[in-house]
């Protein structure tokens, strides 16, 4: 493939910006490569400017379950901006939307919205400090919940990717109240609250993470995660900014039965457009302003634009059953990928549920954070470049999701699995029996 244009926009970008991107993920530094810069996408497919044609796995990490540039969506957008951008006053869709998020997350009593998942989680942590009245936050190695400061403590995501799993910048006294437990192992948690009796707000989770690779929860972890914060007196907050709307219309607290005390979510509910939003029981949300105690503002909060597409995209996501069109094309998927790497359990563990899955150049299994990182990253630098160049637009990252939508279409799914097939065949020496 050509991307002489790619190239020279690259250059130009980083004269410009800080590495060429305005997200450290999309500069492509931990596959050694220069990026694409893609100028349109429709359905399962993105286009860069020289033209080149993606199969997208990337799904804009996560929001794109119908597909990019879904008509319905793009019509309310263009309805909605007709009318103006932004009124720093309130709306009746951001009604509707609050309802369309109440009639799926039924843990979310009462909601607000913001703009962004990072600010929804900056937010959620404010308010079960002032509801609790405690300082710590017991999160999890590996998992991402923004940019927050306090949340880039041992992270996973773009941090993870860049190596730097804790940031610069953040200090001391922040990352003292951060406790780190491990992800699917209750003892660390419980040596946590012992460790600090009566001092920890809450504990946030990613209920299946997907931001240092796909990791499932064991069996009862999260049942056993939530009654021990209660025991504790601590809140429980489920960041669903990427599960929320895909692994069922419910997220996944929706597929395990469990109910949070605070919701992140984000991505999905705008359609894609920047747009964010955390809920919960009504007693903790009535602390927030101007109600309670706990501030929380935005001008942008509620943008109209960004709540006609999360209308559209979740009326459509309903009509369509689209969250099962996804899963139904991930397992034709998961199924061709497994029948190929079969060869390979030693070498390759593939990571799934619902539409969201993640290879792994490492066999024996993937747990947690520890499993993850002894991935064999220089052997996923090699697959992608193969992917890339066979068409493929996944993640440049081992530690990130691939994305199906209900619009990936049998015939691409098959042109994918043949695609890694071909990047395995080529980068493991004894590949055999084929």
């Amino acid at each position: 493939m050509k991307r002489d244009k790619s190239l020279d926009a690259v250059k130009h970008a980083e004269s410009l910006m800080p590495g060429g991107v305005n997200s450290p993920v999309r500069a492509f530094k931990s596959v050694g490569l220069s990026p694409i810069v893609v100028k349109r996408a429709k359905d399962d497919k993105i286009y860069d400017i020289d033209g080149n044609e993606y199969i997208d796995y990337v799904m804009s990490y996560g929001p794109m379950l119908l597909g990019h540039a879904d008509e319905r969506v793009v019509k309310s957008v263009w309805s909605a901006a007709s009318e103006g951008f932004s009124f720093g006053a309130t709306t009746e869709a951001e009604i509707e939307l609050a309802g369309l998020i109440n009639k799926h997350f039924p843990s979310i009593e009462s909601v607000r919205l913001v703009s962004s998942g990072t600010e929804a989680v900056m937010s959620a942590l404010r308010l079960a400090r002032g509801f609790t009245g405690r300082s710590k936050i017991i999160k999890f190695e590996g998992c991402y919940h923004g940019h927050s400061d306090s949340m880039l403590v041992k992270a996973g995501s773009g941090a993870l990717t860049t190596s730097v799993p804790s940031s610069a910048g953040i200090t001391e006294s922040l990352s003292k109240d951060t406790l780190v437990a491990v992800y699917n192992d209750i003892s660390s948690v419980k040596e946590l609250f012992s460790a600090n009796k009566k001092e920890t707000a809450a504990v946030i989770i990613e209920p299946v993470a997907a931001n240092m690779g796909v990791v499932l929860p064991k069996e009862g972890f999260l049942n056993e995660l939530i009654n021990l914060a209660h025991d504790n007196g601590s809140l429980v907050i489920f960041d669903e900014v990427i599960t929320g709307f895909r692994l069922s219309n419910g997220g996944a607290q929706g597929l395990f039965g469990l109910k949070p005390d605070i919701t992140c979510l984000g991505k999905i509910i705008g359609g894609g457009l920047p747009i964010g939003a955390f809920g919960g029981r009504k007693d903790i949300m009535e602390f927030l302003s101007p109600l309670g105690p706990v501030y929380q503002a935005g001008t942008l909060s509620g943008n109209p634009v960004c709540v006609s597409a999360g209308i559209a995209t979740l009326k459509a996501i309903e009509s369509d059953d689209a969250v099962s069109k996804a899963d139904s094309s991930a397992n034709y998927l998961i199924d061709g990928l497994k029948n190929e790497l079969k060869n390979f359990s030693d070498k390759i563990t593939v990571n799934s549920i619902s539409s969201i899955l993640t290879i792994f150049f490492k066999g024996g299994g993937v747990l947690n954070f520890n499993d993850v990182m002894k991935s064999d990253t220089n052997r996923f630098k090699d697959f992608f470049a193969s992917a890339l160049n066979g068409g493929l637009f996944i993640a440049p990252s081992q530690y990130e999701a691939m994305f199906v939508s209900s619009k990936h279409t049998k015939s691409d799914l098959d042109k994918t699995v043949a695609i890694i097939s071909e990047a395995i065949k080529k980068y493991f020496s004894n590949y055999k029996n084929l």
